[in-house]
């Protein structure tokens, strides 16, 4: 969309935001408060092998530099930074002008791994401070990829200059100047021990120093756009480039920016993703979801996350109601107990043992708007079981797609009485983040967030306790187990 320039643009400093998701890519053109002036969207397009499934980033570079081209000659920008997904990177050559500049394709982290790929690294992977998480599924980290890349295409991986994460490989192409970033490196690459602030163990071990660029932090400054990028494409000669960070890092950092302490936050889309800068390290159990993610100082952050969006699509259906769910069917849902328990997805989750092992108990959901009701039950249930499993703050934040429905936060609110559950209904919160980074060194004052309260519902009263103590219990029962619930009598008996 195109926007005329507003109050709030005219009195403060944009900046130019690329958020690079899986799916789709966004720039924006974002107020240094965080707040969004415009944004232009394209999916992130992905090719067939060989050597694998990979990311076209010659096609999306020409979007990137053409839309930057756009978004300049409606807006005065004064940086540029970069956001992205964790779990991607790209090995390039040592000329950003050569084509992409990368020396192999950039591996789309969703798809199967050869068998030899995966059994040959599992044993390289390191201790959990290693990898900050379980070993997940696909081609998930930067270091398996890397391992991938290597064992595949040994004569171009030899020949390769930097390994990137996403953010700085865009701001490679855009400044030449190669960086690595914790918060980029701290989310489950393999790559980094964020704990003890160091190259996991596999970096020495396969001789990858070498790709490895000095450290930058994400609010720095690589400097001004490459005048081969200026001729051609007409873009502002003087724009700082700063070198980014992880999306749901930056996420949390609008919430420090805005003076926030001792506070979760809770995002959810295809990923419920928890971060607490208060969790203690030895609290992590890699079993449960959770994971040791690195802020945008370098501290250790702890995290949980499960594939919550992708369980909600499965138990509402590929074509749910856009209207809210209206309580009396939530309530009915409960008084009947109608239950889903975990997990419909490939992983366990936050539930050891439970891939593939999802079902529907008691009397069945069997209209749209019931099954859309049972899904954010289930959602609502497994973020208080994230929040209850990550860290003992009193603040609980909640943004992100579920929130389009206020019964999700009002259940989140009732199941945490001893909580304060706050909401922030605003979109684009990856974006609003990696804005804030360009006034980290001159903010004197915190950054404006505007939250809502989350609604207790009262009036599902003591049966949504006892609803979710079933849950929690069949949740975390054996196959066996769960067969001994009684749905009519609402209880469970394992």
């Amino acid at each position: 969309m195109e926007a005329a320039l507003s109050d709030r643009e005219n009195a403060a400093t944009i900046v130019a935001v690329l958020d690079v998701g899986k799916t789709n890519v966004k720039l924006s053109a974002a107020a240094a408060d965080g707040a969004i002036v415009e944004t232009l969207s394209v999916p992130n397009p992905v090719l067939p092998g060989p050597p694998w499934r990979h990311h076209d980033l010659d096609t999306l570079s020409e979007w990137v530099f053409e839309s930057l081209a756009s978004l300049s000659r409606r807006h005065t920008f004064s940086a540029f930074v970069t956001s992205g997904h964790g779990s991607g990177g790209v090995l390039t050559g040592a000329d950003p002008d050569a084509g992409d500049g990368a020396m192999l394709p950039m591996v789309d982290y969703e798809q199967p791994l050869p068998a030899d790929i995966r059994d040959g690294y599992a044993p390289l992977a390191g201790s959990f401070l290693d990898r900050g998480s379980a070993t997940m599924h696909g081609a998930t980290h930067q270091a398996r990829q890397l391992y991938w890349m290597e064992q595949r295409e040994p004569q171009a991986f030899a020949q390769a200059r930097w390994y990137l994460g996403v953010p700085q490989y865009w701001a490679w192409r855009l400044t030449g100047a190669a960086a690595s970033e914790t918060s980029f490196l701290g989310a489950q690459s393999h790559l980094w021990n964020v704990a003890e602030r160091r190259w996991a163990a596999i970096v020495s071990a396969r001789g990858w120093e070498r790709l490895m660029p000095p450290f930058a932090k994400a609010w720095q400054r690589l400097g001004p756009i490459r005048p081969e990028l200026v001729r051609r494409f007409g873009l502002p000669d003087r724009l700082a480039v700063l070198a980014g960070g992880h999306d749901s890092s930056l996420n949390h950092y609008r919430y420090h920016a805005a003076g926030l302490t001792d506070f979760t936050v809770v995002s959810t889309g295809t990923w419920i993703v928890g971060f607490s800068g208060s969790t203690p390290v030895d609290r992590l159990d890699e079993h449960r979801g959770m994971t040791l993610n690195s802020d945008v100082f370098g501290n250790p952050l702890g995290g949980i996350l499960t594939m919550g969006g992708r369980e909600y699509s499965q138990i509402a259906g590929s074509d749910p109601p856009t209207d809210h769910v209206p309580l009396d069917i939530a309530a009915r849902l409960i008084a009947q107990s109608t239950i889903a328990v975990p997990s419909f997805g490939e992983g366990d989750g936050v539930f050891p043992g439970s891939a593939g092992r999802g079902r529907i108990l008691g009397p069945s959901a069997e209209t749209a708007m019931e099954r859309k009701a049972l899904a954010l039950l289930y959602c609502a249930l497994l973020t208080v079981e994230c929040i209850d499993t990550l860290s003992d703050d009193r603040l609980i934040v909640l943004d992100g797609s579920f929130l389009r429905d206020p019964l999700y936060a009002g259940l989140v609110a009732s199941l945490l009485p001893y909580r304060e559950v706050r909401v922030n209904l605003a979109a684009y919160g990856v974006a609003a983040g990696a804005a804030l980074l360009a006034g980290q060194q001159t903010r004197r004052d915190p950054a404006p967030l505007t939250l809502g309260v989350a609604t207790d519902l009262k009036e599902l009263g003591t049966e949504l306790t006892r609803y979710a103590a079933d849950w929690r219990n069949l949740a975390r029962a054996g196959p066996g187990e769960r067969d001994e619930f009684e749905p009519t009598k609402g209880s469970f008996h394992g």
